[in-house]
């Protein structure tokens, strides 16, 4: 048998239930895993509250994103083995397949191996925030050295990831945060400027930070009113990329500022990336060669045990961390 995290009904983090399931078999192009830490995600969150993309089906399993050995490969699988280090990257939906649980069924084209050296909760809070990075600043935006960036929330696990990635490739990270005892948090993470919405002048403070000129690359997942100036602050031929509406305000597009500068604002989801077998592969390699290098590392905010699975999920949905939610098997 095995140990399912699952929800009878939608609600708060009470509905979620640790229960005891037939232990699953893997099919074609799937493997088992014994799951050995897991990473909690948003997006897990509104599945269990009914307001996702997709309405949950009931009994509902969830979760994305986990590390652990594979347990059993099931038919079609290649380049992975019994007793392999592995990770989860979320590239599929909640009604295919639930992490929340210790023996646990994956895609294998979802499946990365380790990199020597890191650990179960590095390796479970790691690919869903620097994945998404890295199709937004990479794929999309081709960030390179010399080039401004402004990440609104960099105190999530993405803002933080993205952070990362931009000063490998020799861009300056601008973090935004509504928090101020984020500010300092954030400059110990290695954010050479951190602006706290509401009390510094956003627009005028990213001007003074490019020397006048601009931020080339803009990766917001809030919108809201602050929205308007961190775009009126972008130079020309910019890219704002929206991953996300955390702000239930309104948010306003400075129309003249766009059309003058060519402003390009586009929308991004992280399955771009998962669903692209080409650059799924890519942000593969690109992250495990920097997870094997020590140039990128996940930033943990807590670890809770897997039997305080509703504990974790209300932190995770009070806004006190400073990266990812971790739970441990």
């Amino acid at each position: 048998m095995a140990r399912h995290v699952r929800f009878h009904e939608t609600g708060g983090p009470e509905v979620l239930r640790i229960d005891e399931v037939p232990t699953p078999e893997p099919k074609a192009g799937e493997v088992r895993i014994r799951v050995r830490a897991l990473g909690l995600n948003r997006a897990e969150s509104m599945y269990r509250s009914g307001r996702y993309v997709i309405e949950p089906a009931f009994p509902a399993t969830l979760g994305y994103e986990a590390s652990g050995t594979i347990d059993a490969v099931g038919p079609d699988v290649e380049g992975l083995a019994h007793g392999d280090a592995v990770s989860v990257i979320p590239a599929f939906m909640f009604d295919e397949y639930g992490l929340y649980g210790d023996l646990v069924v994956a895609p294998a084209r979802a499946v990365v191996k380790n990199p020597q050296g890191v650990d179960w909760e590095t390796a479970a809070a790691t690919w869903m925030p620097f994945v998404t990075a890295w199709g937004a600043l990479l794929d999309i935006a081709n960030l390179g050295a010399g080039d401004f960036i402004v990440l609104p929330a960099a105190s999530s696990s993405v803002g933080l990831a993205a952070m990362q990635i931009a000063r490998h490739v020799g861009a300056t990270p601008i973090a935004i945060t509504r928090k101020g005892e984020k500010v300092e948090e954030l400059k110990a993470a290695g954010a050479p400027h951190v602006l706290q919405t509401g009390q510094d002048d956003i627009y005028q403070e990213i001007i003074r930070i490019t020397g006048g000129h601009g931020a080339r690359v803009v990766f917001d997942p809030v919108g809201g009113p602050e929205f308007e100036n961190i775009v009126k602050a972008t130079g020309k031929d910019a890219v704002v990329i929206i991953y996300g509406a955390l702000s239930h305000d309104t948010t306003p597009v400075p129309v003249l500022h766009v059309l003058g500068k060519h402003t390009i604002i586009r929308g991004y989801e992280f399955i771009e990336v998962t669903a692209n077998d080409e650059k799924l592969e890519r942000a593969k390699a690109f992250i495990s060669h920097g997870l094997s290098v020590g140039h990128f590392k996940a930033q943990i905010a807590r670890t809770f045990p897997f039997e305080a699975i509703v504990d974790a999920t209300h932190y995770l949905e009070s806004n006190a961390q400073f990266g990812k939610v971790v739970v441990t098997l």
